[in-house]
């Protein structure tokens, strides 16, 4: 069983900071992509930044150099660094995996994740984030 467990969102004003915390107890014998998306009222849900089983972090371009995704393997914790942000910031914020995922995939689901494909099979029940101007 995969369980994804997401915590520190809330409220900021835009410039501020946040970080976003899930704890992930996943169990794979291969690859895996782990990483975090957003979804605005109105909006697809997307990817913002991933990891592989590597460590390879990838992140997409409204994002990148503002927000850094890591991880404690010790603690079986995956986070996500927000600086900057913006009000265009402001969703539900998931934390999910790809169980299966080979390295090279991974990128693809921060870059280019728009709501469906690949193989997203373990989500949390998210985070909310508010950026007031």
């Amino acid at each position: 069983q995969v369980e994804l467990v997401e915590s520190g969102g809330g409220s900021v004003q835009s410039g501020g900071s946040l970080n976003l915390s899930c704890v992930a107890s996943l169990r794979t014998r291969g690859g895996y992509c782990i990483g975090w998306f957003r979804q605005a009222p109105g909006k697809e849900r997307e990817g913002v930044a991933s990891m592989d089983i590597n460590g390879t972090p990838s992140y997409s371009d409204s994002v990148k150099s503002r927000f850094t995704i890591s991880r404690d393997n010790a603690k079986n914790t995956l986070y996500l660094q927000m600086n900057s942000v913006t009000p265009e910031d402001t969703a539900m914020y998931y934390c999910a995996a790809d169980l299966s995922a080979p390295p090279d995939t991974c990128a693809w689901y921060s870059e280019n994740y728009r709501g469906s494909g690949g193989n997203l099979n373990a989500w949390g029940q998210g985070t909310q984030v508010t950026v007031s101007s």
